[in-house]
């Protein structure tokens, strides 16, 4: 079974007959819908027939919700395009009309751009591929000379090299999109551009008003995040290292490091992980991927991210259905590694939750009793998360009566969820029925052996407290 999650970008490309229904039963985790992009009416079709799939298929697949947030960008040129030369003088000026732009100045959509710059600072435009120098500030002017030139056209993002744009996280725009994004049932939303923890914590105040308990995913974008990675971190439900923007700011020679070093803090802090942006990019393209992206995704494995993600491949590319079936070879390959089955992880802390102490206990006996398999029976998917934590090869069975949850639990990396309500079971009962669903399924045979967790009090979120050690077809059990 894989254990890390695939996740998709839903879009033009997924539209297509059969496309959706084959890409979930290749094996997609979650499904993504970019609000940078398509309308909302859109969205909501996506949205629709993922759902009515999953119920054909027998499936809770998740949905993440991610907002574009304060992408700045160039506003239009009169012609559509213009050639920049290195020498030449170019001016950003957020005061010209929308459609102004010519070979010596273009609006753009950030107003406060000429506030946040200083003279000697690089504008890097189109993911780096235009380069500007700032020369003067003229009122709302910011005049540039060009550093790196070439072909330049409508609606390309600004960066700034090294960070320090003020725009906040969430803009007007995104307001508007979370609110469609709780009334289409999106179980994540992914905040843009994030900065401080302060952006999370404003995120989660409008999903609660809203009434949504969906999940935070942090975006890794800006300089600024990775000063306040932390306090971040620990704000938000998971993380995503959101590549492309991050890497213009910080340069592409620091992005490897800075993954690694993203993937470990988070997993020291019980967050779940997603690698994006250009994973399998060729493959927008072409029916294989380079063996860069091959190393690229395993690579992101290796270092422990629960999840890898698709984005143009998948929404606007050639090949959605096998780009996903390539993703998944190179994850089932990767993880017959050894590094993705051992772990250190927090071998030497205090657990303050009893159902803590009962998930980490119950990955340490599994790994060292060769266990088959683990069933958890969780409320919310917290004690789920905390084994995932634990690199292993024993997959953890999520058995659960809330369909939010089992789409939730589907980004932890090796976690598998099945439906299931022990407050319709005799508590008595409930060893026999979710080894006899395990039997049924085929996950595992008699013999083998299965930990099991779960509260005394059935239905209590943070209720975990009992762990038993069971083989398959013998009447006698052991409890720890």
């Amino acid at each position: 079974m894989r254990r890390t999650k695939i996740i998709a970008t839903m879009g033009p490309a997924t539209d297509k007959p059969d496309m959706l229904e084959n890409m979930v039963q290749t094996g997609v985790d979650l499904f993504r819908i970019n609000y940078s992009h398509q309308t909302h009416l859109e969205h909501r079709e996506r949205a629709r027939v993922l759902k009515e799939i999953s119920a054909r298929e027998g499936l809770e697949i998740g949905l993440i919700a991610d907002l574009q947030g304060p992408k700045i960008r160039l506003r239009r040129f009169h012609n559509g395009v213009v050639l920049l030369q290195e020498g030449d003088e170019f001016t950003l000026d957020p005061s010209l009309p929308e459609s102004a732009g010519n070979k010596t100045q273009v609006g753009v959509t950030y107003r406060a751009l000429a506030q946040d710059v200083n003279p000697g600072d690089t504008l890097l435009i189109d993911d780096g591929r235009i380069v500007l120098e700032v020369v003067n500030l003229v009122k709302t002017q910011v005049q540039c000379r060009v550093v790196t030139g070439g072909k330049l056209s409508d609606n390309k993002g600004i960066n700034l090299k090294g960070g320090g744009l003020s725009a906040g996280a969430l803009t007007r725009k995104d307001r508007k999109d979370l609110l469609h994004g709780v009334e289409i049932g999106a179980d994540y939303f992914a905040v843009s551009f994030v900065s401080s923890a302060a952006d999370i914590e404003q995120a989660r105040a409008l999903l609660k008003e809203a009434g949504s308990n969906a999940g935070i995913i942090a975006k890794f974008e800006r300089m600024e995040a990775l000063e306040n990675a932390a306090a971040i971190i620990e704000a938000a439900d998971a993380i995503m290292i959101a590549r492309g923007d991050l890497g213009v700011e910080i340069g592409d020679a620091a992005l490897p490091p800075v993954q690694k070093k993203l993937i470990k803090q988070a997993q020291d802090m019980d967050r779940p992980v997603i690698t994006a942006t250009q994973m399998m990019e060729s493959m927008i393209y072409n029916p294989i991927p380079t063996r860069a992206e091959v190393f690229d995704v395993a690579n992101a494995i290796l270092d422990g991210t629960d999840a890898v993600m698709l984005s143009g491949e998948t929404s606007i590319g050639k090949f959605p259905d096998r780009v996903v079936q390539a993703m998944a070879r190179i994850c089932e390959e990767t993880e017959k590694q050894k590094e993705t089955r051992e772990s250190h992880h927090r071998i030497s802390q205090e657990f303050k939750r009893i159902d803590e102490a009962i998930a980490m206990s119950a990955m340490y006996a599994a790994n060292h009793i060769k266990a088959n398999a683990i069933a958890a029976l969780t409320e919310t998917g917290s004690t789920c998360l905390w084994m995932s934590r634990i690199s292993s090869g024993i997959p953890i069975m999520a058995f659960t009566r809330h369909a939010s949850t089992m789409r939730k639990v589907r980004l932890y990396r090796g976690v598998y969820p099945i439906q299931f309500d022990i407050t319709h079971t005799d508590p008595l009962e409930a060893n026999e029925e979710l080894i006899a669903i395990l039997l049924r399924r085929k996950l595992v045979s008699e013999g083998d052996i299965v930990l099991i967790t779960k509260g005394d009090l059935r239905g209590r979120r943070g209720g975990t407290n009992n762990l038993k050690i069971i083989r398959v077809g013998e009447t006698t059990e052991q409890q720890i």
